[in-house]
């Protein structure tokens, strides 16, 4: 796909749009205003709970649908629910008890709310300034298992949340969709909330072909929304399974690769 016919960019959030320190650059303001007046709409997508990614809303002039929960929650601009795929509830169990035995925790989104069973857990502090807001302590996930959006299994032992995630499609078939969002994080959701549905679902929304919608990501769970869209975008720093799945590669997000991708990807063959 040529870069002149991109009517759409996705953008996964942590990794790619922010810097490590989870910082949204001016540089990459300034870039989205640009697709903007290029005539691209801008999107984003996430294993992040909506409320999670409700401060970017304002500094990007965001007016398209937010894909929390890598695709399982759809919410616009005022977290209005739009669309919505939950794990089914006689998984979660399981799941839960599965993930207990495998992982050095276990994280629960049901709704508007994270759970957890140890406050000061492993990665609990990183992601509660990532997201902005608290988790709530429970001491069991007893009677939550209506309307799970996402499972998170947490570890530092990343070769264990590969091993994981390859045994989790082992153990639990087509019933969930499980992929790594951050090294240490395996996320498990609803077999249809994967950010590959995102794209079929913007595409849908907005009457465009997948093939005018640009992808960029830097984790394993961007991979299936490169494989639906026309012009994929790997950022520096992802490994090379990510980058060998995208068309082109960025610097990291370290280095401002979003919004150099958006430069010279999208809005110089515009120009030309």
């Amino acid at each position: 796909m040529s870069a002149p016919s991109v009517k759409l960019l996705l953008a996964d959030v942590d990794g790619t749009l922010v810097t490590p320190d989870k910082v949204l650059t001016e540089r990459a303001v300034a870039a989205v205003a640009r697709l903007k007046e290029a005539g691209v709409r801008f999107a984003i997508t996430s294993g992040r709970p909506p409320r999670g990614m409700s401060m970017l809303i304002e500094p990007l002039q965001l007016e398209t649908p937010m894909a929390a929960f890598n695709g399982g929650l759809i919410v616009d601009s005022e977290l209005k629910v739009l669309d919505q795929k939950v794990i089914p509830e006689d998984l979660v169990t399981p799941i839960v008890s599965w993930l207990g035995d495998t992982l050095e925790a276990t994280w629960l989104y049901r709704g508007a709310d994270w759970y957890v069973q140890v406050r000061r857990g492993s990665h609990v502090d990183r992601e509660a300034n990532t997201v902005e807001f608290e988790p709530k302590v429970v001491t069991s996930y007893e009677g939550l298992a209506k309307h799970v959006a996402k499972i998170v299994g947490v570890s530092d032992d990343h070769q264990a949340v590969e091993a994981a995630a390859r045994a989790a499609h082992e153990r639990f078939g087509e019933h969930v969709s499980a992929a790594l969002s951050q090294p240490y994080y395996l996320d498990l959701t609803h077999p249809l909330a994967n950010k590959g549905e995102v794209v079929s679902y913007l595409a849908l929304r907005y009457g465009i072909q997948k093939e005018e919608i640009a992808t960029i990501g830097d984790m394993p769970n961007d991979i299936l929304m490169f494989a639906d869209s026309g012009l994929s975008i790997a950022m520096g720093q992802a490994d090379d399974e990510v980058k060998q799945a995208a068309h082109q590669v960025t610097d990291s997000n370290a280095e401002e690769g979003f919004a150099k991708a958006v430069e010279h990807f999208i809005l110089d063959p515009l120009r030309s």
